[in-house]
């Protein structure tokens, strides 16, 4: 697990480093910025970017057991989309959505594309002793 550390004001590269994340469509790419999270032994958190081409959709409702908080900077992301990217939802940034462990979202789509910063963690008060 990498640790969220102490950094000033640096510059972001925003043409390395993007990645599809596993069991997402290619039209999906994440830049972590910071952290990581071990959804094993559940603990952590990660700061990322993410972006979503224009069409690009996902099939599968999902669900997780962490906190999630979303922040849509440029574009539109669909939501509840069916297995074809058709219906939803639709938020036009800027939108912000914060979610809970269990809370069951998506699957979702873009029609002009979209740019977000992401946080996700565990909160440590919230876990089993």
């Amino acid at each position: 697990m990498i640790p969220k550390l102490h950094r000033e004001f640096y510059e972001v590269d925003m043409t390395t480093g993007w990645e599809t994340p596993a069991g997402y469509p290619a039209g999906i790419k994440q830049k972590i910025l910071s952290g990581s999270l071990d959804e094993k032994n559940k603990r952590g958190s990660r700061s990322r970017l993410i972006r979503i081409e224009p069409g690009t959709y996902t099939t599968e409702a999902f669900c997780h057991d962490y906190w999630e908080e979303v922040f849509l900077f440029s574009g539109d992301l669909r939501v509840g989309n069916d297995k074809n990217g058709k219906g939803g939802e639709v938020f036009r940034a800027p939108t912000y959505a914060v979610r809970p462990p269990g809370a069951w979202h998506g699957p979702v789509t873009t029609d002009q594309g979209c740019f977000g910063f992401e946080i996700h963690y565990y909160d440590e008060a919230e876990r089993p002793k």
